[in-house]
């Protein structure tokens, strides 16, 4: 007879693979033709993919999926009905084994290509430069079921509210924090929940005095909601007027009032567009043009004190530091964190700690001393690729009792 503690010993058998189990029940189902039925089930089930990641109402799978010889051979086999059975089924399943909202999307997620796609006419001058994707479009993901939205614009221009409501707007909460975006024309990385769940480690915004934090590539509001969860008001700058819907959309679910600056309000004196005391401003443009607009407030008690500035750009944000550094220099507080993001080595990660840390000390000399800086800490958030992490160099400013101090 079993003891107690062998039945507690005993592990339960895990659950079936809901993906598994959903082309398990097609392939029965009679979905594939005739002269494929000796098709291996065993072939398709270990060719497909074992993970997915739910964004509701839609399901994410990882890239590759569903793209073997096997697979292509099985999808091609059949109809376009028989191939959104399977999709339909593995939604069926993966709601089933979340237990949270029905999924009505699925697609097949892929790298954010460092450049665009472009084709030329016959008539044109031939180039093979492709555009950087500076907006960090999502043009591989591959949808597999349910409706996206549109892949253009209407009219061709820039997204407008038209655009905004036929587009699919998936969703996650982080740390108790909601984000949404729109698959089709926005990135989301998950791997961030580390570095937000740090920078809500930082503590409570001061009593007295407004404190501010900048978010310099502010997405989809990645960073500048842990700061605006702090109680900070924040300031945020971005070029992609689908991350800043989505920005503008979570900020409302989380209770946070939001303005966002188009074209129309940039000729505004920034003392005027932050009057209205929202808890984030974002400036639909270049932040190139944030250490400008911060100068207008002026230097000393009409500034801002801005206690964190955040440069969350890979693979490299050091086009960012100079302003960085010198919004820093104009805050009317003592001290302002900045946090530097790049990609680097891990042999190299110590020497390019070093490196930063001396870049912002000859800043400080060449401003005369007022401030000084110091590399606290590097987060080391998740791998890029073999050898290679995901840094924030965490820089400490403070503003000095005499020049002498800066060494």
């Amino acid at each position: 007879m079993e003891s107690p503690k062998e039945k507690l010993r005993r592990k339960k058998p895990p659950p079936p693979n809901p993906i598994e189990v959903a082309i398990t029940a097609w392939f029965h189902s009679g979905a594939l033709a005739q002269h494929h039925q000796q098709q291996s089930l065993d072939e398709l089930v270990s060719h497909a993919p074992k993970r997915w990641t739910v964004y509701e109402p839609m399901a994410l799978l990882p890239a590759g999926s569903f793209a073997t010889a096997a697979w292509r051979e099985a999808l091609l086999s059949t109809s376009s009905e028989q191939t959104d059975e399977l999709w339909t089924r593995i939604l069926a399943e993966i709601s089933q084994r979340t237990g949270g909202a029905k999924l009505t999307h699925l697609a097949v997620n892929e790298g954010i290509p460092a450049a665009l796609d472009h084709s030329t006419s016959s008539e044109a001058p031939h180039d093979d430069r492709a555009p950087e994707n500076i907006l960090r479009s999502p043009t591989g993901l591959h949808t597999l079921y349910g409706d996206f939205g549109p892949a253009t614009c209407a009219g061709g221009g820039p997204p407008g509210p038209q655009d905004f409501a036929r587009a699919l707007w998936a969703s996650t909460r982080q740390n108790g924090v909601f984000q949404t975006w729109a698959p089709r024309w926005t990135m989301f990385s998950r791997g961030n929940v580390k570095e937000k769940a740090r920078l809500l480690g930082f503590g409570d915004a001061p009593n007295g005095d407004e404190a501010w934090a900048v978010d310099l590539y502010a997405g989809i509001g990645y960073f500048a909601f842990p700061y605006a969860r702090l109680g900070l008001r924040v300031l945020c700058w971005e070029l992609n007027p689908w991350s800043v819907e989505g920005l503008r959309r979570g900020a409302a679910r989380n209770g946070w009032a939001v303005r966002v600056v188009g074209a129309a309000e940039r000729a505004l004196p920034l003392r005027e567009l932050l009057a209205g005391g929202e808890r984030i401003v974002v400036f639909l443009e270049d932040n190139v043009y944030a250490a400008r607009r911060i100068g207008e407030l002026g230097d000393g008690g009409s500034g801002l004190n801005i206690l964190h500035i955040n440069c969350g750009l890979l693979p490299t944000s050091d086009a960012s530091w100079r302003d960085a550094w010198d919004m820093a220099a104009r805050s009317t507080g003592d001290n302002t964190w900045l946090h530097l993001h790049e990609n680097v080595g891990l042999v190299d990660i110590d020497g390019r700690a070093k490196e930063v840390q001396q870049y912002f000390l000859d800043l400080a000399r060449e401003s005369g001393g007022q401030k000084k800086a110091h590399v606290e800490h590097t987060e080391l958030v998740k791998t890029f690729a073999p050898g290679v992490w995901h840094c924030v160099f965490d820089l400490h400013t403070t503003r000095s009792k005499s020049s002498n101090n800066v060494t």
